[in-house]
């Protein structure tokens, strides 16, 4: 844990992960497997940050890609033929977009923890973390999708947009971490995502933001062709 850092800035996030798993849930009745796992992960990843295997970043091969694979695999996994037709077809597309309302709290933790020193302020809305965006307008574009009063051709514009910015942050992270291939941050590097809980946004939060963005386009995709 970090150290001197408000609780309420932890009980914030973990409202947040639980959120996340939450609207999650409703929008995709049958992923109570899918679910399980992440909770499973979840739990491995606490409990490994909370002992500070993540802040060691003198190991070698650098423990933060412990962080990234696990759930790179699981949604790669999620995106194979078999498990993606199910998703798809028990996604329910009117909940989805509300779900990236979570993208709010997390900025106001990045911002948090940017003030305690933990991350740069490049990851923050007050540096090039324009994420927030998508968490402002996702109740928005729900509402409207709901109500058909936006095309999907929209839906999906805001999709790859939503989804660009949550690659970029992403990307952003990574690079200002102290790994070998550090690129931005020297003076005040990516630390905080690797303690506990604040772990879970990278190795949680973010691939099932952007799975659920993958697996919405290629639905509303699909109903185009199907026109």
């Amino acid at each position: 844990m970090i150290e001197n850092l408000a609780n309420r800035i932890e009980v914030l996030f973990g409202l947040t992960v639980l959120l996340t798993l939450w609207l999650y849930w409703l929008a995709n009745p049958g992923s109570g497997r899918l679910i399980g796992w992440t909770v499973l992960l979840a739990v491995i990843h606490s409990t490994a940050a909370y002992l500070g295997f993540y802040s060691n970043f003198e190991a070698i091969p650098p423990r933060f890609l412990w962080i990234i694979i696990p759930s790179t695999l699981i949604v790669l996994y999620g995106l194979l033929p078999s498990v993606r037709k199910k998703v798809m077809e028990n996604r329910d597309l009117y909940l989805s977009p509300f779900l990236h309302i979570i993208r709010v709290p997390v900025e106001i933790v990045l911002l948090y923890l940017f003030y305690h020193g933990a991350v740069p302020e490049l990851m923050t809305f007050e540096g090039r973390n324009f994420d927030v965006l998508a968490g402002i307008t996702a109740p928005i574009m729900g509402a409207l999708y709901v109500r058909n009063k936006v095309s999907n051709m929209a839906m999906i514009a805001w999709n790859i947009t939503c989804l660009g910015l949550v690659s970029f942050i992403l990307t952003n992270g990574i690079l200002s971490a102290p790994l070998p291939f550090q690129q931005f941050a020297f003076d005040e590097p990516n630390v905080g995502v690797t303690y506990f809980p604040f772990v879970l946004l990278p190795a949680i939060i973010v691939p099932m933001v952007m799975y659920t963005h993958i697996i919405d386009l290629l639905i509303l995709i699909k109903k185009i062709k199907e026109k």
